[in-house]
Formats: C-alpha cells, structure tokens, sequence
C-alpha cells in the first residue's frame, strides 16, 4: 500500500478505563438509589396506613408528589457530587466542561428517575412490588446505555429501546461534559429527551394517583 492509515482517539487516548467508568457510575448509581427510594414512598404509606393523613390534606396530588420527589432531588444532588469528586481527586478524572451546566442537567436525570420510581409506587400494591419494578427498571438503563457495552455496538433494536432511557442520555452528557468540556448546544439533544421522559413519567404519575385517590 503506498499509504498507511492510523486512527488517533481525539478523547481518552491512553485508553485510560476510570476515565470512561467513573463518569458512568454517577448515572448508575444514581439511578438504582432514586428509582429505589420513591418506588417505595407511596406503597410505604398505604402500608403504614398514613396516606389517610396526606389524603386527608387540603393539597393537590402534584404538590404531595413534589413533597415526595424534592427531599431525594437534595439526596440525588449530594450523591452525585460526592461521586464527582471522588472520581476527580482520587481516580483523576478530569473536567473540561461546566460545572454548572452538569450540576443542572444532573438534577434534571435525578428528577427524572424520581418520577419514573414514583410512577411505580403508584402502580405497585406494595413495597416488595415497587421494588421488582424499580429492579427490573434498572437492569436495562445498565445493560442498553452504552455503560457495559459500546451503544453503537448493540442490535438496532436495543439502541431504541436504549434511547427511552434516561441512562443513556446522561451517560453521553456526563461523559461529554467531564472528557470533552462539550457545552448546551452539543448537548441538546440528550437534554430535550431527558426532559420529555420526565414529563412523561411526572405525568402518567399524577394521573395514577389521583386515580387512587377516587
């Protein structure tokens, strides 16, 4: 051949694994503790019999599920910020992007898994149901996101079924963010898509339970 052809990774070139896997764990971890502390906040209650005392309340079932989902938003907050900075002083993982703006589409897949685990709460009749689903939720956001296997690698098929989850879009925004310091306009996409499933999921979740409420 009179020429050679030599590809040059523009990110990561040394291949550097805990700067691809840190970054991907915030998200995981993310959502398996906020799917798993709302899937149980409605079902807890019926168990405990003191839904009568919010029913009971001169208030809407949106504001008793922002009552639900704003104290986990704080926890999913701190989470993620100790995670980050775990992984930036002790793995060395760098950030090239804005804290800001990953600080804000972080609290928007936090509020986003919220209300999926939410919608299962209402769903669910008790606790040890809540928590099937949560875990069955969970188990393709991990296997179909593109954090145990490359997303362009995977069957057509599972890459839609990868992109209506909320893991998948924040694995691209978390990684672009910290590896490539990639800003809004790069990651609008993902953004608008995270921001449609919460809507979806805060929706169908305030219908289910004022169906329960009748």
């Amino acid at each position: 051949m009179p020429f050679e052809i030599r590809a040059h990774a523009r990110y990561n070139p040394a291949a550097i694994t805990q700067l691809n896997i840190v970054p991907g764990l915030v998200g995981t971890i993310l959502t398996m503790t906020m799917l798993i502390f709302t899937a149980l906040s409605v079902t807890r209650e019926i168990e405990r019999g003191t839904m009568e005392n919010l029913l009971s309340m001169p208030i809407t079932p949106f504001e008793i599920m922002l009552g639900k989902i704003i104290p986990y938003v704080l926890v999913g907050v701190g989470q993620a910020t100790m995670i980050i900075a775990i992984g930036v002083f002790l793995f060395g993982v760098p950030i090239y992007g804005s804290l800001i703006m990953l600080a804000l589409l972080s609290t928007l897949f936090i509020a986003t898994n919220l209300s999926i685990g939410y919608t299962f709460s209402t769903i669910a009749q008790n606790q040890l149901q809540a928590m099937q689903m949560a875990l069955m939720f969970f188990l393709p956001n991990i296997l179909l996101s593109g954090f145990m296997f490359p997303f362009a690698g995977m069957p057509v098929w599972a890459q839609w079924i990868g992109e209506a989850l909320p893991l998948t879009h924040f694995l691209r925004i978390v990684r672009a963010i910290m590896l490539k310091g990639s800003n809004l306009s790069d990651l609008r996409y993902d953004a608008i898509a995270m921001f449609i499933l919460m809507a979806v999921a805060m929706t169908i979740a305030v219908t289910r339970f004022r169906r329960t409420l009748d």
